[in-house]
Parts: C-alpha cells; structure tokens; sequence
C-alpha cells in the first residue's frame, strides 16, 4: 500500500454531562496527534448536535496506527465507548499529502464508513448517524 493515509472520524458526544471530561481528552489527543511521527496534516470539526470530527492525514499506515495505540489517544478510547452514542471511521490511501474538504470527507463516511463498538448506542449509531448538523467550528490542526 503506498500513498498518504486519510483518517476520518465522528465522535457524537451522548451527554452534556460527559462533555467536560471528552474536551479534556480531545486537548491531549491534539498535543498527542502534534507530535507525532508521520503527522502531516489535520482538522477539526464541532457540530451543533455534540458531534466531533476528525480528518487528518498520514505518511503511513504505521505511523497512524502508532498514534492510535499510544498515549493518550489509547488512554482516551476505553472513555469513549461510555461517553458516545454515536462513533464511526473511515479511512482511505491516496495519491497527495492534501487534507481533503469537510464534504468529501462526510461523503466518504455516508459510503465507506463503519460504526465503532460503544457501551450505549443511539438511534443513530449502526446508520453512522449522519443527520444533518450545522457546524459550530471547523479548524486545522
């Protein structure tokens, strides 16, 4: 496999209680994420219905999949299946190191993506839960 990895994930938050502890999480994922080797690019993305989004781009399977398993993005996963309702992946290899646009990256999860096991699933959880929501932020990382 050769080419830069994309990764895109959504994270739906289940509580407004779970909130503070998730925001904790998510800061230490970025300095994690930051730092990390075979990094490339990255961005953010708030919904008004407590749904997170990532996009961010990899030099290589590996040095993605070490960012996954290591520090605080391992501490921050056994959590996450509590605080979601909603949480799916998708991820592709292409030709250029370029972040793609927030509605590609929604198009590729609506097509390729796969639900992530979670204690308390939504309604919304098995179908990717994809209604649409009107972004509150978006920023790269």
């Amino acid at each position: 496999m050769s080419g830069f990895v994309v990764s895109v994930t959504r994270f739906r938050v289940r509580s407004l209680r779970f909130l503070p502890f998730f925001l904790i999480h998510a800061q230490r994922c970025l300095a994690q994420i930051r730092r990390s080797d075979g990094y490339i690019a990255g961005a953010l993305r708030h919904d008004r219905d407590r749904a997170y989004w990532t996009i961010s781009v990899w030099r290589d399977e590996a040095a993605l999949l070490a960012y996954v398993t290591g520090g605080a993005h391992h501490n921050a996963m056994p959590k996450m299946s509590e605080w979601g309702d909603e949480a799916s992946t998708v991820r592709w290899v292409q030709d250029s190191a370029d972040l793609p646009s927030w509605p590609a990256a929604i198009e590729r999860m609506r097509r390729e993506g796969r639900p992530v096991p979670l204690r308390h699933p939504g309604p919304g959880h098995a179908g990717l839960g994809l209604a649409a929501s009107e972004p509150v932020q978006m920023v790269r990382i």
